[in-house]
């Protein structure tokens, strides 16, 4: 009995540990938290986890790019002559089309910037660059090491295939299947 009286008047590591112990479990009051209004949210040009998933989204922005100019480079050299032959004038075509080019460029920017902020698409693109992190990359001698046993098979592989090639080539000449010889 005594060593339960004795437990009672100190305190134990394990009443630390355990939460709301001998407070009578009272939580903690929490700071108010900002409502949020209907026209409070954030606007179009709005990106989604800022900071998050770089790397990703410069490389699809770049990939968008690239897409966006060659679209552009192919329209600059048909769309004129597409445009006259549905009856539009030679000197006012080629304005037209560079017209119909940067509208159909902003309204891809648009799309795209829609894209890569949309919550679903941006939060694969930041877990991508964070499995991107964790890819172990090969050092460059062990890169040129790799690449020389590839070379180095390529060219015996190919000299296998090459004499058996030739040796069944001249088997096939002796036994009459074939009319020339393979050299």
């Amino acid at each position: 009995m005594a060593v339960t009286s004795e437990r009672k008047e100190k305190p134990m590591a394990t009443d630390a540990i355990v939460s709301g112990a001998g407070e009578g479990n009272r939580e903690k009051p929490q700071p108010p938290q900002p409502q949020r209004r209907a026209d409070d949210r954030p606007g179009f040009f709005h990106v989604y986890k800022p900071g998050q998933g770089y790397w990703t989204r410069m490389g699809t922005a770049g990939a968008a790019l690239l897409i966006a100019l060659l679209t552009a480079h192919f329209l600059y050299g048909n769309l004129p002559t597409w445009l006259i032959k549905l009856g539009m004038s030679q000197e006012a075509s080629r304005p037209t089309s560079i017209y119909i080019i940067a509208g159909l460029l902003v309204a891809f920017g648009l799309f795209v910037w829609y894209m890569m902020n949309k919550p679903t698409n941006a939060d694969f693109l930041i877990a991508t660059d964070s499995e991107m992190k964790k890819v172990n990359w090969t050092s460059r001698r062990e890169l040129i090491g790799s690449t020389k046993v590839v070379i180095i098979f390529m060219f015996l592989i190919a000299f296998l295939l090459f004499a058996f090639d030739i040796v069944f080539g001249y088997m096939f000449y002796f036994l009459d299947v074939l009319k020339t010889k393979p050299f």
